[in-house]
């Protein structure tokens, strides 16, 4: 297989663990056959400073011609006093947007090395495996109007989905459901509002189609509870943007462990961008201790979702997850009686195991 690939490092540590993500790659390219190109380009902060933008045309050109988007952090305290619309998150906005990427696929799994780091009962966390696919083009953070009336004394804003937006969301739920233990789990607030009562009747129409998924409907405030009291009872949960943007950064913390995490963003017909969730770490960019796994395993994520390679995203998973068992950790993971390793001695550790299967 031969695919073009756009990296994005962006800001802060964002150049460092792509970099690893890239030795990765080409360790899977390496024992699969598989040729991957790649091309570097500006967004971000590092943008605005070489161009002038937050994301630069060049950059919007490459990315819509590739066949998959890398993009490691952006942001940072040097650019924080910029206008806004040169702050850098306009980049990854301005991507998104660019790129009509209406899906936003997030994964929160705990390692058992890593459970006594989440703010949860061991117990309660151990085996939490689940992925949150959350709608991202739609709902209140884009409908019209939204603005302030009456001389700033009650402001308005429009929550909007159209049939076609929720479906697209709800096949990917199920699709994404297929791919692991077959259980969908969908949130609304079908007992307030209109837009939920529509979800949820798009989600019973499509489950005709799915009939190897199971289904179940929870109310959001519900879902948020039991995120925290029972997060291993999900599977896959499917909701609308700001439900999603909640619940997400909710379940992102509940592992204890940010710098494992990675995301993707997809298209309906078209390019993917994959990143990691956690931020650009200004603080600890340049020192070569920054964890590389979350880029790894977006990049894990991309090889599964936009290249439709399961045997190969599976084997980078199992490398992060070997090298994690094996007690290695970068200093943010903190593994009891564990060898912490900096940037470099991690990737190294994960691309050692992918050598060692070979093929």
């Amino acid at each position: 297989m031969q695919k073009n690939i756009v990296l994005l490092p962006g800001d802060g540590i964002g150049p460092e663990v792509m970099k690893s993500a890239k030795a990765v790659l080409d360790a899977i390219s390496k024992q699969f056959n598989h040729t991957f190109s790649y091309e570097s380009h500006d967004i971000g902060g590092i943008a605005v400073d070489n161009h002038g933008s937050p994301l630069p045309p060049q950059t919007i050109d490459a990315c819509k011609k590739a066949d998959a988007v890398l993009l490691g952090a952006v942001g940072g305290p040097k650019w924080d006093q910029l206008p806004s619309h040169l702050r850098p998150e306009r980049g990854l906005l301005g991507i998104r947007k660019e790129l009509d990427l209406f899906a936003n696929l997030r994964p929160v799994k705990g390692y058992a090395k890593l459970l006594h780091a989440s703010p949860l009962k061991e117990e309660i966390i151990n085996g939490s495996d689940l992925l949150i696919v959350r709608e991202l083009t739609g709902g209140l953070y884009f409908g019209t109007p939204s603005e302030r009336r009456d001389n700033g004394n009650s402001v308005v804003d429009t929550l909007t989905y159209t049939r076609h937006e929720i479906e697209r969301i709800v096949d990917k739920g199920f699709k994404s459901a297929q791919l692991r233990r077959k259980v969908l789990t969908s949130v609304d607030k079908a007992n307030v509002l209109e837009s939920s009562k529509l979800w949820r009747e798009v989600v019973e129409e499509k489950k005709a189609d799915y009939p190897d998924v199971t289904v179940d409907h929870v109310l959001v405030d519900a879902a948020a509870m039991k995120l925290i009291t029972n997060p291993s009872q999900f599977d896959v949960i499917v909701t609308e943007n700001m439900f999603g943007d909640i619940l997400s950064d909710e379940a992102s913390v509940l592992t204890g462990s940010l710098g494992m995490l990675p995301s993707a963003s997809l298209a309906e017909n078209g390019v993917g961008l994959f990143e990691p969730a956690h931020g650009s770490a200004p603080d600890i960019a340049g020192l070569g201790i920054a964890n590389p796994l979350a880029m790894i395993l977006s990049s894990a994520f991309m090889l599964r979702h936009s290249f439709q390679l399961e045997e190969e995203a599976n084997l980078i998973e199992s490398a992060v997850e070997a090298v994690i068992d094996e007690g290695y950790h970068t200093a943010d993971l903190q593994i009891t009686n564990g060898n912490k390793v900096n940037t470099a001695e991690m990737t190294k550790l994960v691309v050692d195991y992918i050598d060692s299967k070979n093929k």
